[in-house]
């Protein structure tokens, strides 16, 4: 191999007990290709290979502190390389690994409920559910926490059925706690992923592979790049991978503002989002299935740049900066710049990242309370409710006293080539009351505001047309109208239904 290429390093997991160490996999492999088709592990199905329907899920366990964090993810859309240093488990293993320990029944409790529920019908798609089910009950039911069916639902978002309508399955997923317990021996597991640990990566040296091989293609979650391996057949010589780097999994929390590191996953990011605005619950849980959320990075969602990428609204809604870095050979150290979430982008998946620039922070201004109240929310419409493209995505926030608007921000998806800011909307808004008037006007004017295109998802027209409605919709909420986060605001009168019904436009 020419010596300018990145050097292809061995990859190396643990998988029933023992170390597994594969030599050349090339740098473009998914880890569904690789199981099936150099390793002949077929209990991982191949379905739609594009990270929608969950048939090839597998479940990753990784060091994390003193014991073990566990995922359920997509291996088609998974590179190869990324699974180095992490212990794996298909559907096949959970009766031929040594240090499982089922009791002395015939199969995991993941399975048995399965069975005893009739989960199955074609059953295609059976060890998919099987892993998510076996990830809940690492994650919940070893822990000692009651599965609830919203629990349920939500752990097994990423995986689809054309069989049974679900509620056998999710039946299953509350009944394994009654069944007998699968204990894994962690202490022997740990010192197995601990003598295959991959050398720490420093973010310098990361900086310094990237000004070298700047045509190298950086690469986190690959949910995006995966789809171009699978779907496109786009050979991928030259990759970076971001995701060992301590500094870029880092999430902080600062007076005034929150950072989240670029390889945070897409689950984490969120679960920090929300820690900060709870009302954004619904909709980082309609971003897409859990094994996706758990794979995708928040900084390769942003600088993939789709304009119908949910983050992005939601981060320009809320002021959000990126911290660039680069190396610079004369200081022998980082050299760094920011730039406002909006003003990133130039055109349709383009950007103002510099060809030895990486994104290394998403940096969140978390004003401190005071006489003013807050008001942030974010919609998604698509045609599914989960694990779906948008067809439009808005998010606004607002600061509001005394039934005034301070302040506004609004960011917007789908209705353009890129993620947008609606700043003649904000205008609108920013100094007036927060009135029926002040919306209705600001409704015209959003629906003005953008041209967007018709596709299959949606007619331009249909679009206009939302951007006002979830915007009226969003007042209504703020008033306590029976909608989903009618939670109400301080110093604003409840409207009745009766005006509700007479105001609507």
């Amino acid at each position: 191999m020419p010596s300018d290429h990145p050097p292809i390093q061995p990859l190396r997991f643990v998988q029933r007990g023992a170390i597994v160490n594969v030599e050349r996999v090339a740098p473009e492999r998914t880890l569904l290709a690789l199981l099936r088709e150099d390793l002949g592990q077929v209990a991982v199905k191949e379905g739609c290979n594009s990270g929608d329907c969950g048939a090839c899920t597998v479940v990753l366990a990784q060091a994390e502190g003193d014991g073990l964090r566990w995922r359920a993810i997509n291996s088609c859309l998974r590179l190869a390389h990324s699974v180095d240093g992490s212990a794996l488990w298909t559907a096949a293993d959970l009766t031929q690994d040594p240090l499982l320990d089922l009791g002395g029944a015939q199969l995991h409790p993941a399975q048995q409920a399965m069975l005893e529920q009739h989960g199955s019908q074609c059953g295609f798609c059976t060890p998919g559910f099987v892993m998510s089910l076996f990830a809940q009950y690492q994650n919940r039911v070893v822990a000692g926490e009651t599965v609830t069916r919203e629990a349920a639902q939500a752990d097994l978002s990423g995986n689809l059925c054309r069989c049974t309508g679900y509620r056998p399955i999710l039946d299953a997923a509350q009944s394994m706690a009654r069944l007998p317990p699968a204990r894994i021996d962690q202490a022997a597991l740990l010192d197995l992923l601990g003598q295959i640990a991959p050398a720490p990566t420093t973010l310098a040296a990361l900086l310094q592979a990237r000004a070298r091989w700047p045509e190298a293609r950086l690469v986190a979650g690959a949910t995006d790049l995966g789809l171009s391996i699978t779907k496109g057949l786009q050979p991928q010589a030259r990759l970076l991978d971001l995701t060992r780097v301590e500094e870029l999994g880092r999430i902080e929390r600062q007076p005034g503002w929150l950072g989240i590191g670029a390889a945070v996953t897409l689950e984490d990011a969120f679960a920090a989002l929300v820690q900060q605005w709870p009302t954004l619950a619904e909709f980082a849980q309609r971003f897409a299935g859990l094994p996706v959320r758990q794979s995708g990075t928040l900084g390769g969602n942003i600088a993939n740049g789709s304009p119908i990428g949910d983050s992005m609204p939601l981060l320009i809604a809320l002021r959000a900066r990126l911290q660039l870095l680069r190396w610079d050979p004369d200081r022998q150290a980082a050299a760094e710049r920011h730039i406002a979430l909006e003003d990133f982008y130039t055109g349709y998946r383009r950007n103002r990242l510099g060809a030895d620039e990486l994104i290394a922070r998403i940096e969140i201004p978390c004003p401190e309370q005071h006489a003013g109240c807050g008001w942030t929310r974010a919609y998604k419409v698509s045609k599914r409710h989960e694990d779906d493209i948008s067809t439009v995505c808005l998010a606004l926030s607002l600061q509001l006293d005394n039934g005034q608007v301070l302040a506004a921000a609004i960011g917007v998806g789908g209705v353009a080539a890129t993620p947008v800011r609606a700043t003649r909307t904000e205008a609108v808004l920013t100094g007036q009351p927060w009135s029926v008037a002040t919306v209705q006007q600001a409704m015209k004017t959003i629906e003005s505001e953008f041209e967007p295109l018709s596709d299959l998802r949606a007619s331009a027209g249909y679009r206009r047309q939302l951007l006002g409605q979830l915007l009226w919709r969003s007042w209504l909420e703020s008033q306590g109208s029976a909608l989903p986060y009618a939670t109400g605001l301080q110093a604003l009168e409840p409207i009745s239904p009766r005006t509700e019904t007479e105001l609507r436009p």
